[in-house]
């Protein structure tokens, strides 16, 4: 009887428990019923055509519009040097001289030389004016007339030959001295004193005063994407906030084989101060607007290393990576150049947390 008794007992609290945690197992079944995986809200946004416009930036140089190469007219050895690289010449300002001795022993010969010269045609003339006397008063005979005529006709000759060897020593001599021509800068020195220069070798280089022009080796494709010339933006590399204006003044007809680039030649409208010659500026131009896809810079996924972005399905709002070509990375966004076609829907925002096939809750971005 109280065998029997207790088995009740046992039997009642055994239900008691399982009717305690009846309402703890429904509530897990809840849970488990409840979806695991809710949409991610994203960001979207669709396709379409846009304006953009192609920028390009280059680094270029700027240098003189005309440069001379000086040099002397003879072959000595370098007795002066004036001027260095960096000094500001004018017309007539000495810049370097030759050892003139040479050429000033040959100024003294020529000079005594016409001396010379001078009195042998004096001597000749006393000679012809005494036999045109004589002959006048039928002394002297015709043959020696004759001959102090040709006498003098030859002593005035070595006297003309004379002078202009004279001319020629005095010519020589002033080329032992180098001027400048026009006025500008000394950009290079290739001698220096006691150095044996041959005539027409370049011992500075000036660069001329007067306009300036910012030189740049422009890759042959770029200049097949536009017909019209664009305006030219010029800042200085080491100070952007020092910058003005140019235009493309001349582009070569020859490309240069060994990196295929074109040497393009563009004017500096009113060069700053600071935009000195050999200063290094960036040369920016935007071409003419063409008609391109713009997506978002946080649009743009990575598939494998390549650019890629996710698409959205329009019914079950599931994304997909999609492969595109990127044209351009500029500030404002992602010029892509394939891939992608008008009215499909991208995901604009939130790309880093997705993954193929999620269904994703969309909104759409603001002015699109």
């Amino acid at each position: 009887m109280t065998q029997a008794r207790f088995g009740v007992l046992r039997c009642a609290g055994t239900l008691s428990m399982l009717m305690a945690l009846l309402p703890v197992l429904c509530a897990c079944g809840e849970q488990q019923a409840a979806p695991s995986n809710p949409p991610l809200s994203v960001l979207v946004e669709k396709i379409a055509l846009s304006d953009y416009a192609p920028a390009s930036r280059l680094t270029g140089e700027i240098q003189p519009r005309v440069q001379s190469d000086l040099s002397f007219q003879i072959t000595g050895r370098i007795a002066e040097r004036k001027v260095n690289v960096g000094d500001h010449v004018v017309p007539g300002q000495l810049l370097a001289k030759l050892d003139p001795a040479e050429k000033e022993a040959d100024v003294r010969s020529a000079v005594a030389s016409v001396s010379a010269s001078e009195a042998v045609l004096r001597q000749a003339e006393s000679t012809f004016d005494r036999q045109q006397a004589l002959l006048d008063k039928r002394i002297a005979i015709r043959k020696d007339y004759d001959a102090a005529q040709e006498a003098l006709r030859t002593a005035q000759a070595a006297l003309d030959v004379a002078k202009t060897q004279l001319e020629t020593a005095r010519e020589q001599l002033s080329y032992t001295v180098l001027r400048a021509e026009k006025p500008g800068v000394v950009t290079a020195l290739d001698v220096e004193v006691g150095q044996v220069v041959q005539a027409a070798e370049t011992v500075y280089s000036v660069a001329e005063d007067g306009p300036r022009d910012a030189i740049f080796d422009v890759d042959e494709s770029l200049l097949l994407q536009d017909d019209v010339v664009p305006a030219i933006t010029l800042p200085l590399v080491s100070d952007p906030s020092v910058k003005t204006a140019g235009k493309v003044r001349e582009i070569s007809p020859t490309v240069d084989q060994s990196n295929g680039t074109v040497r393009v030649k563009v004017e500096v409208e009113k060069p700053p101060a600071a935009m000195t010659l050999g200063a290094a500026v960036v040369g920016e131009a935007r071409l003419s607007p063409v008609k391109a896809i713009v997506i978002p810079t946080a649009a743009l996924f990575s598939d494998g290393g390549k650019p890629a972005v996710w698409l959205v399905d329009g019914r079950s709002r599931k994304v997909s990576l999609k492969p595109i070509v990127v044209r351009a990375y500029q500030s404002g966004g992602i010029v892509v150049e394939s891939g992608l076609d008008q009215g499909e829907i991208i995901v604009s925002r939130g790309a880093q947390l997705l993954h193929p096939d999620q269904v994703v809750d969309v909104t759409e971005e603001a002015g699109q």
